[in-house]
């Protein structure tokens, strides 16, 4: 059953759902007033539900403050690789599905979101 083509276009919908889902909830986390789902979905990943994990807490901030400030260039090159990686294959994924106009579009993504950030900065 787990095999079968009809199961995988089920769970790859199941997928894009459950990665979908995340930009709406941090997006509303930006809003005090909307926060909440925000905040459990926060404390669901850093396990126990005990609400100890916030939007203040050290480790929702390592990678732009701890680990960039002991490692920048790791840092640097580990967010251009999840970005080129997200071009590639959305890109690719659009192409293949007759809608090119979607990877023109990535390259402007790509471009404001890779940035500044293709060169290593100078200390």
């Amino acid at each position: 059953m787990m095999r079968t083509r009809a199961f995988h276009t089920v769970w790859f919908k199941i997928t894009a759902i459950v990665a979908g889902s995340f930009g709406p909830v941090f997006f509303v986390a930006a809003m005090a007033q909307t926060r909440t789902p925000a905040r459990f979905t926060l404390d669901l990943l850093s396990r126990p539900l005990d609400g100890a994990t916030t939007w203040a807490s050290p480790e929702t901030r390592c990678l732009s403050g701890l680990v960039h400030d002991a490692a920048p260039g790791c840092v640097r090159r580990s967010v251009l690789t999840g970005t080129l990686a997200w071009y590639c294959l959305d890109s690719a994924g659009s192409v293949a599905l007759g809608n090119a106009s979607t990877a023109a579009f990535n390259v402007l993504v790509l471009l404001a979101a890779a940035g500044p950030l293709r060169v290593p900065a100078k200390d």
